[in-house]
């Protein structure tokens, strides 16, 4: 039954996380360098079976945003190695611990990371997760069971082979890394139930596949529904800048989930703003899709009604709309915003500090790219997803995210009376 093999898979992923949760950070090092030697050697048998994938995505009619994330070439498996190695380099948050005080007993209180246990990942068209997935839960001392959408399954089990090898190699348990071969959608409903085992559930993908989980799991998990960022233009904006936050955050790769997808502008700066942002946007060839007071600005721009701003586009289209200060901008973004990266473009602190303060993101920017909204960007190494659910993590999580703490208190004898 399909009960049984989610049971079975998960019951082997709990014991394994056991060996590699007693890892040292050296040994844990060690295997990651050999886990990023092994997908390298990989690469023939990675391409062969991408390739099949990639075509089959495009009779499909895959669109052209996932279908880039599902294609990968030489160099791309080799940043996928280096990335591995650039885990290795990383602090390990495993052990580290605090000490919160010394009761007057005697009895010393203190924190101590551990990992978290079992984790699943649940993704579509994104082999690469598959490395960074394994990599950064092993390096956080957890198992992971990895279930790929059926886009990319030959593709990922590829990577799993090798990541796999390299477990054997050191006489660990392959299932420390466990990737699910069969994506049938009733054998995810049984893994999400198996709350015995598994610890936390990552989904990362269309909002409908984070949606499902979310609704059908007994297992917490981490949403990341989508990527809605929003560009507010405050009254004193610096417009050159102002135009290059829009062009960066919306053109330099704008399938990504910290692509801008709207625009706000305050009305006292549409007159001066709004041509520079026409013209711009015209040579990047971005549709447009704006609000009646700002529709007239635009060579055939669509006309957008006030409900159907909050779409994710992942493509060269944005939002535009003429706002009446920074409170109608935050009254919008909190209607049809994510949650993800928000950002603000002004001169006066006062207004970036009450944005900062008001605005509902895990992520706020004041006068920079929603792009850094990564967490190489941010200094956390790789990411394993960026969070827009306020529990356990918020905004993009990288090593610490993956573990929790335990209170470790020590006495000498200390009852209580």
């Amino acid at each position: 039954m399909i009960s049984d093999v989610a049971a079975t898979l998960a019951a082997q992923a709990a014991k394994a996380a056991k060996a590699v949760a007693i890892l040292s950070t050296e040994q844990k090092n060690f295997v990651l360098q050999s886990v990023a030697n092994r997908i390298r050697e990989a690469t023939g048998a990675i391409i062969t079976a991408n390739k099949d994938e990639v075509a089959q995505a495009g009779s499909n009619g895959t669109s052209a945003a996932m279908i880039d994330r599902l294609t990968l070439n030489p160099e791309r498996i080799e940043a996928m190695a280096q990335a591995i190695e650039q885990i290795i380099q990383l602090p390990d948050p495993v052990g580290s611990t605090r000490q919160i005080e010394q009761r007057p007993n005697g009895i010393n209180i203190a924190k101590t990371r551990i990992p978290l246990g079992v984790i699943c990942m649940i993704y579509e068209a994104r082999p690469n997760v598959t490395a960074d997935a394994g990599a950064l839960c092993f390096k956080s001392g957890n198992a992971v069971i990895l279930r790929c959408g059926r886009e990319a399954i030959n593709t990922s089990l590829a990577i799993a082979s090798a990541m796999r090898q390299a477990l054997r190699d050191h006489d660990l348990p392959e299932e420390v890394i466990t990737i699910v071969p069969d994506p049938d959608r009733d054998l995810l409903l049984a893994l999400l139930k198996q709350d015995q085992f598994i610890d936390l559930v990552i989904p990362r993908g269309g909002e409908g596949l984070i949606r499902f989980v979310t609704e059908q799991s007994r297992i917490p998990v981490i949403q990341h529904f989508k990527g809605v960022c929003h560009l507010y233009v405050d009254q004193s904006a610096d417009l050159n800048m102002a135009l290059n936050l829009l062009i960066n955050g919306k053109v330099q790769r704008p399938g990504v989930c910290n692509a801008l997808e709207g625009l706000l502008v305050n009305k006292h700066q549409a007159a001066d703003f709004l041509p520079m942002v026409a013209k711009a946007l015209a040579e990047h060839q971005v549709k447009i899709h704006a609000c009646k007071q700002s529709v007239g600005y635009f060579s055939g721009a669509s006309a957008i009604a006030d409900d159907e701003f909050g779409q994710e586009y992942l493509a060269p289209e944005i939002a535009i709309r003429v706002v009446d200060d920074m409170d109608a901008a935050i009254e919008h973004i909190d209607q049809f915003g994510s949650q993800h990266t928000e950002v603000i473009c002004t001169a006066d602190q006062a207004n970036a500090d009450r944005f900062i303060r008001t605005v509902d993101t895990a992520v706020v920017m004041h006068n920079t790219s929603s792009r850094f909204s990564d967490g190489g960007e941010l200094g956390l190494g790789a990411e394993i997803g960026i969070s827009t659910s306020k529990l356990h993590a918020y905004g993009p999580m990288g090593l610490e995210a993956l573990t929790t703490e335990k209170y470790v208190v020590t006495g000498s004898g200390q009852i209580r009376n």
